[in-house]
């Protein structure tokens, strides 16, 4: 009986042990990882091409003198906007009032000798029958009231250059725009003549600006080939026929809030660079986008065409291959292999490798990947769904689904 008990005792021993493991292995199997899964969002879309882009004005002048003399008055506020013909700068105008003077007296001079020189003429002419004046004589007479014409014509011309001269003295904008700071003040000498004459500030136009950007020859091929081609014109004659919208933004602002349109595209590739320059129009422009700015430019190509987007944070890169993680309906953890397209505020489109009811998983990357690398085929996830409240949650994403429901 004793041995009995004994045994019984040793077997009650061992089945405790056991069950202690059981529970001890149970405890450390880790759960399925938590993340947040959507479904692509399907949308039209128009693929774009971007480019770096330079700002410019569409007309600058420098303004310089175009008479010798002292500033006298300056009558702008440094950056004011000028309209075309308003007063910058006045020069001393009195050496060029007693030219224009001087000259007008020299006119009234030679007018007076003219009358004279054609009383001559007439007198001479009708003593010559006579032979009381001789024809050398009466030739002299005429020969005179030529010349004194032709001083009257030089006259009138120099009253012309000395009133022009004095009209210069009120150095006036040319162009409507914005003026820049002025490089000289009242009392100082200004000269002309000289190629490095005085600059005495610049007028730039504010409206409209130009962007200048450079194609790349791939780009330009395939514009080329489809949408700039129709009916056997080519792109230099249909450019502005085309009114292909030009988009372009700040480096501090986000995406391409300011919208022109495509007015000339150069005549030939340069071929150092393997691009040809391009130039869109802003015909009213915002006040911030001021000559000289770098800026992001796109242009559309194509149509509108159906497209998946993801969220561009939930693609995963394995050296040159782009990946998503998918949910299946038994939350297995499947690796699909992409091809991403181009991004459109904040998502990325997806060409293919994924259709439009696959739960993508869109917060929980890393997670779900090491979970994928250790049980292979039998990683399992703990799925939620992507709720734009989410922490960390992509807002781009929220945004654009948003819009895809209206």
């Amino acid at each position: 009986m004793a041995t009995a008990a004994l045994a019984c005792a040793g077997c009650l021993a061992l089945l405790t042990t056991g069950c202690g493991r059981t529970e001890a292995t149970s405890a450390t199997t880790p759960p399925p990882p938590e993340v947040k899964v959507a479904k692509p969002i399907a949308r039209e879309i128009v693929d774009y091409f971007q480019f770096p882009g330079q700002t410019a004005a569409v007309g600058e002048v420098e303004i310089r003198a175009r008479v010798t003399g002292y500033i006298v008055k300056v009558n702008f506020e440094d950056g004011q906007q000028v309209k075309k013909g308003d007063l910058l700068f006045e020069i001393d105008p009195r050496p060029y009032q007693a030219a224009l003077e001087q000259a007008k007296g020299e006119l009234a001079r030679l007018k007076a000798m003219e009358v004279k020189a054609k009383t001559n003429v007439g007198r001479s002419e009708g003593l010559l029958p006579s032979g009381a004046v001789s024809r050398d004589a009466y030739e002299q007479h005429v020969e005179n009231l030529a010349i004194v014409r032709a001083s009257i014509q030089a006259a009138e011309a120099a009253i012309r250059n000395a009133e022009l001269n004095l009209e210069f003295t009120k150095v006036v904008s040319p162009i409507d725009g914005r003026v820049s700071r002025r490089r000289i003040t009242e009392g100082n000498l200004v000269q002309t003549g000289t190629d490095d004459a005085m600059i005495l500030t610049t007028v730039v136009t504010t409206e409209p600006l130009y962007v200048y950007f450079n194609i790349e020859e791939p780009v330009l091929l395939k514009y080329l080939a489809s949408l700039w081609q129709a009916e056997g014109k080519s792109l230099l004659s249909r450019i502005k026929e085309l009114a292909i919208p030009v988009e372009i933004g700040l480096d501090t602002e986000e995406g391409f809030p300011h919208v022109g349109r495509l007015d000339f595209v150069d005549n030939r590739v340069d071929r150092g660079t393997g691009t040809i320059q391009a130039r869109g129009v802003f015909e009213k422009p915002d006040p911030s986008l001021a000559p000289g700015l770098y800026v992001r430019v796109r242009i559309p190509f194509g149509k509108p065409r159906p497209a998946l987007l993801v969220p561009d944070r939930a693609i995963g890169t394995d050296m040159t291959q782009k990946y998503l993680l998918a949910v299946n309906a038994k939350n297995g953890v499947e690796r699909r292999l992409v091809t991403a397209g181009s991004l459109h505020e904040g998502l990325r489109v997806i060409e293919s490798g994924i259709g439009p009811d696959d739960r993508i998983i869109v917060d929980g990357l890393q997670r779900a990947g090491e979970e994928l690398r250790r049980a292979r085929e039998n990683a399992r996830v703990h799925p939620t769904e992507f709720s734009p409240t989410d922490s960390g949650g992509a807002k781009a994403a929220a945004d654009v689904k948003v819009k895809a429901d209206k």
